[in-house]
């Protein structure tokens, strides 16, 4: 992504500054607003620029994203390929987890208007900018997309704020929107009237089976954040399983991923006597990241609350043919099918995780047939296209 100018406090720049589309004629200009987006890795993220690429490609539309900015108070202004980004500056991205700034309510006002915004899609939760953009949307109607259950995670302070939030706050925004969409059947806004259901997808065609699972060497792959304030993702408890396949002596563990919490997990696998047979990736993206995820033998997604709605990186290591471990909460049993394209556990159970891995390592045949059938569920339900299909429609019938 190409900056092109810095802006300070909430000046619009003048209408040359912005990225240009090349687009000529009547269009239909859908502003995308996420509290965060590429190249900020994540499943809401990869949603939400899925559905600005998807938009750019109508000949009948323009996609504008507008974002927090991740580096400072100063408002940036850049594109993703065809798609103009604009990031508001942030004054602060600690509380509850989420960037904000008291800005924010004039500058989305400002942007929507000078942007020519007919339709905002806007995306939560991590509560503001979502939140503020269905609220300040004027009248023009508004799509939003809710990526999770309840973020209450066992945090004492944090959690009072997250329950007034999601009694008080979210109702409203809900009941503002004129339309809902949840990504998973756990999502606050699933069942709500008027709601509507799209998943995450994969991209198919890139994310392709590898060699039969049986045939791959015994690695166990973990794909996602390792923040301290994502510590709901269990990577903990899979570190703490891992120790009990030590009688597999060519197990290995890859933690892909980046974030906070990267040391205090690279100090358990110390601490537990494993690191000679952990390898701690960092951050991964494209061929580099389908290429570890052809190369597992198993994947693992050990989440420990409802926070996990949508896990992207279960359905990209299905299309892969990868046989998937995951806990029995949140989004992950609806999106993978229990005892045919992966096995679930108890949220926390080490031990129960433990013998899901160890199954799968040693039956190759139940590895390889839950291998395929995974990769048939990827392409039948969770091929991008006619999930970005759906968006189009509902922002055409607006």
């Amino acid at each position: 992504m190409t900056t092109v100018r810095k802006h300070d406090g909430d000046r619009a720049p003048r209408e040359a500054e912005l990225p240009s589309g090349g687009r000529h004629g009547p269009v239909c200009t859908v502003a995308v607003v996420a509290p965060n987006f590429w190249p900020r890795i994540g499943g809401a993220e990869n949603y939400a620029r899925r559905i600005a690429r998807a938009v750019a490609d109508d000949p009948a539309m323009r996609a504008v994203v507008i974002t927090a900015s991740p580096a400072g108070w100063r408002t940036t202004v850049g594109r993703d390929g065809d798609v103009p980004v604009i990031r508001l500056g942030t004054w602060t991205r600690r509380l509850v987890n989420a960037p904000l700034s008291l800005l924010w309510p004039l500058q989305l006002r400002r942007w929507l208007r000078r942007l020519g915004v007919d339709i905002v899609n806007a995306h939560a939760p991590v509560p503001g900018l979502g939140d503020l953009a269905v609220l300040l949307s004027g009248r023009r109607p508004t799509v939003l997309t809710y990526h999770a259950g309840s973020m209450i995670k066992g945090h004492r302070y944090r959690d009072r704020l997250l329950g007034l939030y999601e009694r008080l706050v979210l109702p409203r925004v809900f009941s503002r929107a004129r339309a809902l969409v949840a990504v998973s059947p756990t999502s606050l806004a699933f069942g709500r009237p008027g709601a509507v259901m799209i998943t995450p997808g994969a991209d198919v065609d890139r994310f392709t089976p590898g060699p039969p699972a049986s045939t791959r060497p015994r690695t166990i792959v973990y794909v996602g954040r390792m923040d301290r304030a994502s510590s709901w993702k269990g990577v903990d408890v899979l570190l703490r399983a891992f120790v009990s396949l030590a009688d597999l002596p060519d197990a290995r563990l890859r933690l892909v991923g980046g974030g906070d919490a990267l040391p205090d997990h690279v100090a358990l696998a110390e601490q537990l006597g494993i690191t000679d047979r952990v390898e701690f990736t960092g951050e991964l993206t494209g061929d580099p990241l389908v290429s570890v995820m052809q190369g597992a033998a198993v994947q693992v997604l050990p989440s420990l609350t409802e926070a996990e709605c949508h896990p992207m990186a279960v359905i990209e290591a299905m299309a892969c043919g990868t046989p998937v471990v995951g806990s029995d909460v949140g989004g992950i049993p609806h999106v993978m099918i229990p005892g045919v394209t992966g096995l679930l556990f108890p949220p926390g159970g080490t031990d129960a995780l433990a013998a899901a891995c160890r199954r799968l390592l040693q039956d190759g045949d139940l590895a390889d047939r839950m291998g395929a059938a995974a990769r048939r569920r990827a392409v039948e339900r969770y091929a991008w296209p006619a999930l970005t299909d759906r968006y189009l429609d509902l922002f055409r019938s607006l």
